[in-house]
């Protein structure tokens, strides 16, 4: 089948690499030439685990091609799908400026019947806003020619996209028609191999379904969050009342790991929209604002640790601090809403040095934070830690997991050690000589 993507960020890229991957010739569009340059030459803009093998064995395969022109691949594609980015806006919902620029453009370029596909996260009623906008660029030209447009939410982790992509959980197609639907099937019945993967419903429900899963995951998240801050006040181990509780298999071990709060490109923007998007409809969302305000809160937990430590020998200004993990979570290169941003900011502001390192996203938080004062960005993970008076653990990197604790204790000016991921045992900790710091069990002082 010709497919045509259009955009090249975690969604489109990996989806362009996955179907291209499985015999289909797709056209990738970005309108960013640099990017598009890039990707020609089988370099990938984006951190994302065996993506970049990917891209560069079918571009070599001649099944996968990049462009910054949207005709070139509107012209041969039965299906096109728009991966285009729906930043939040300022008031929260979500931002369709450029799935509007698409759909714009597919309207007013189409010159054969298409399947035009949503795949980025958008708000319920999208898929109507894109057939409304095609359908006034055809009736501009007095143009009559046949589209559907389809809903089929992406569940890709960054960090674990391809596999996700190629091992699909399921796949979710929102669509009334038919004919649609079994063009869908047929494009993604590689991928499905096993059993049958494909779910069609109605074109909203399909796009309230994305929002739902990214909710619910995020509701799981500030829970065990919230659990974890009781835990502390009670005297109790989160660890141990997880281990209660997941064992029960109506609620599981899956996402309720007590840490610093989500962040990333998607669970802090999908929740927001939900919000905005029941508000639109008259209802508040109590309980999805509740997720909310108890993840923005849990950013900062922390930093508050870190405050109270040195708050009787002064408090933080003039201390430093090394600190393990950028990134938003292991395995990618993204800051975007990361818990690692709001305790840099709230201690750097408070005059507190803070020295940083994370395995593959240095070079975006010098793009995006470099500019901070007093704050450092080194290459090397035990650099940081030379002189400082304290060590915060705020990424689940596996590097991080079982270091050199004999190490850290050389180069810090007291074994002290905040853990944000709780990746260590305190009785360890306890008796390697550390001060150790964690989120929702007692502190090992």
């Amino acid at each position: 089948m010709n497919v045509c993507i259009v955009g090249t960020g975690y969604v489109g890229l990996v989806s362009a690499a996955c179907f291209a991957e499985m015999g289909n010739t797709v056209f990738c569009v970005d309108v960013n030439p640099k990017v598009v340059e890039t990707l020609k030459s089988g370099k990938v803009h984006i951190f994302e685990p065996g993506l970049e093998e990917l891209v560069k064995r079918n571009i070599e395969q001649g099944r996968l091609q990049f462009t910054t022109q949207l005709a070139e691949g509107l012209d041969v594609a039965t299906v096109v799908f728009i991966t285009v980015g729906t930043p939040e806006a300022d008031d929260g919902t979500c931002d369709l400026k450029y799935v509007d620029a698409v759909a714009r453009e597919v309207g007013q370029k189409m010159t054969e019947p298409k399947i035009v596909v949503d795949k980025s996260t958008v708000p319920v009623g999208t898929a109507d806003r894109v057939r409304s906008i095609i359908s006034e660029e055809l009736g501009k030209r007095n143009a009559v020619i046949p589209f559907d447009v389809v809903s089929n939410p992406e569940f890709l982790k960054e960090g674990d996209a391809v596999s996700d992509f190629m091992k699909p959980d399921r796949v979710i197609v929102g669509t009334e028609d038919e004919k649609s639907a079994n063009v869908l099937r047929s494009l993604y019945s590689p991928f499905a191999r096993s059993r049958e993967k494909l779910i069609v419903m109605g074109v909203r429900s399909a796009e309230m379904t994305k929002y739902a899963a990214n909710c619910m995951l995020a509701t799981k998240i500030s829970f065990i969050n919230e659990v974890a801050n009781i835990c502390e006040r009670v005297g109790a181990d989160v660890t141990e009342v997880r281990a209660g509780i997941g064992s029960d298999s109506r609620i599981g071990y899956s996402f309720i790991y007590p840490g610093v709060g989500y962040g990333g490109s998607c669970f802090p923007k999908d929740v927001k929209a939900l919000i905005g998007t029941a508000k639109e409809n008259g209802y508040e969302a109590r309980l999805i604002q509740a997720v909310d305000a108890v993840n923005d809160a849990q950013k900062h937990v922390l930093a508050e640790k870190v405050k109270n430590y040195f708050e009787p020998q002064g408090g933080v200004r003039g201390k430093t601090l090394a600190l393990w993990g950028i990134a938003f979570k292991a395995n990618t290169d993204d800051i975007r809403e990361a818990s690692s941003v709001e305790i840099i900011k709230d201690l750097t502001a408070l005059g507190m040095k803070v020295k940083a390192f994370d395995p593959v996203a240095n070079e975006r938080a010098r793009e995006e934070v470099g500019h901070l004062e007093n704050l450092e960005i080194l290459d090397n993970q035990y650099d940081v830690l030379d002189g400082a008076d304290a060590l915060a653990v705020v990424t689940d990197w596996n590097q991080f997991r079982d270091p050199d604790f004999e190490r850290i204790k050389s180069l810090l000016k007291v074994p002290l050690v905040f853990d944000g991921r709780n990746l260590y045992q305190p009785e360890r900790m306890g008796h390697a000589g550390f001060a150790y710091f964690s989120i929702g069990r007692l502190p090992v002082a």
